[in-house]
């Protein structure tokens, strides 16, 4: 029987109860597999989506039409849809992690110490891995991906949103397993859409190493709450574009919009957009004309609302949320001191930039924002891992430990200590 099941009619806490038996039972097997087989179920999985395509986009139109009628938001519709892009770009990023280094036992520099003692560190896989997350049925290929690649074994549960997709990415991966010979149970979707099988899997200590969610801060604040199990987590993504006072202004017109516009559901899009007072009248009303010409409803301070015909006044509220549509919060600073005391009050450990011709105020920002990618001149949205050369990414960590920024095949290991003597014996 396939590892990735179908939704069936018995007890949620039960069924997730045999899934995490079942995956520490495989989870040595896939810490000791050779790289040829991991690479080998990874390339016949991305094989398994490019021949499937018709069937995923299939799946996935019977998916967003539910979705219509139940009144989805159009991030979360933004988010759950799939194209041939997308499609792609799923077996894309699973040829992008099988070219990738094997981390698994990989050794560092020994270092000698005064006893004699050669000291190595190993790069280990963490375990058994849950991954909870909501629409972006692509969320069902890259963890998989990844977690083979790290020598993981997965449990994926996704939203009931994009069940059908899920499931049909899912049969995949199936394929590509068996072809490899993996173990059966290395990827295990739960297919049942009921909550109690979410409350098991948090619960699961002896089972599950750690959770990662992706989804809302609804879900992800559930989690964070409930789960008896480590969590590696971001809650919100409120990215700034801090434009600086003698920036170019075509690189930051064009890094600004492209931060905003290029996909406003996800979770590196811009929501602030900061700009030196020096530059604020030369720029704002040429860009913020190509906003409203987008669609993009515009929140400003008082000083930019002078500046700038069809912005709405912005309230305390609009620096701190995520908006993930086409809304944009302005305001303008004095200078980069203000721009970065803004960022730590408001921002949310995410994804901040600067569009600065001085190395300086560059090399400032750098080292005073706190967030998990820190971009100069270049868009906010490059905050993603497969942009990072990742090939994919299991979720973006706003945490500082144990991973932070795009979680990658690097990101799903840990490390242990490996001593090594010649009959050496403690004094």
């Amino acid at each position: 029987m396939s590892s990735i099941k179908e939704d069936i009619a018995i007890d949620p806490i039960a069924m997730v109860q045999t899934y995490g038996e079942q995956a520490s039972a495989c989870a040595a097997k896939l810490a000791s597999a050779d790289t040829e087989a991991k690479n080998a179920a990874l390339l016949a999985i991305a094989d398994a989506i490019d021949a499937s395509a018709a069937d995923l986009l299939a799946a996935n139109a019977q998916d967003l039409k539910a979705a219509k009628h139940g009144g989805i938001s159009d991030a979360l519709f933004d988010r759950l849809e799939l194209n041939d892009a997308r499609v792609a770009s799923m077996s894309k990023g699973l040829r992008d992690i099988a070219a990738q280094a094997d981390p698994i036992g990989s050794l560092s520099a020994s270092e000698r110490q005064p006893s004699g003692l050669e000291i190595a560190r190993m790069r280990v896989p963490l375990g058994v891995i849950g991954v909870i997350y909501e629409s972006r049925p692509n969320v069902t290929a890259d963890a998989a991906g990844l977690c083979l690649k790290s020598g993981n074994a997965v449990i994926l549960r996704g939203g009931s949103e994009a069940a059908l997709s899920n499931r049909a990415i899912a049969k995949c991966i199936t394929q590509g397993l068996q072809s490899a010979g993996l173990p059966q149970h290395a990827v295990q979707l739960i297919a049942t859409t009921d909550r109690e099988a979410v409350s098991a899997l948090l619960k699961m200590e002896e089972h599950v190493d750690v959770i990662i969610p992706r989804g809302g801060r609804g879900l992800i604040e559930r989690i964070s709450q409930d789960a008896k199990v480590p969590v590696i987590k971001h809650l919100d993504g409120i990215c700034h574009v801090y434009v600086d006072a003698g920036a170019d202004k075509e690189k930051a017109m064009a890094v600004a919009f492209n931060s905003k516009t290029y996909r406003y559901g996800i979770c590196g899009s811009m929501e602030t957009l900061l700009v030196a007072e020096t530059e604020a009248a030369s720029l704002l009303p040429e860009l913020c004309e190509k906003f409203l010409a987008h669609g993009v409803e515009l929140r400003g301070c008082v000083k930019t609302q002078a500046l700038v015909q069809g912005a709405n006044k912005a309230t305390e509220e609009d620096w701190s949320t995520e908006y993930l549509g086409p809304i944009l919060s302005i305001k303008i600073v004095a200078d980069v001191s203000e721009a970065i005391d803004h960022i730590a009050q408001y921002g949310s450990g995410h994804t901040d930039a600067i569009v600065t011709s001085n190395i300086e105020r560059s090399r400032l920002f750098v080292r005073q924002v706190d967030s998990s990618s820190v971009m100069v001149n270049a868009a906010t949205c490059f905050a993603d891992g497969a942009q990072y050369g990742l090939g994919a990414e299991i979720g973006i960590s706003t945490n500082k430990m144990h991973v932070r920024g795009p979680v990658g095949t690097l990101g799903l290991t840990t490390e242990k200590y490996v001593v090594t003597g010649e009959g050496t014996i403690r004094l």
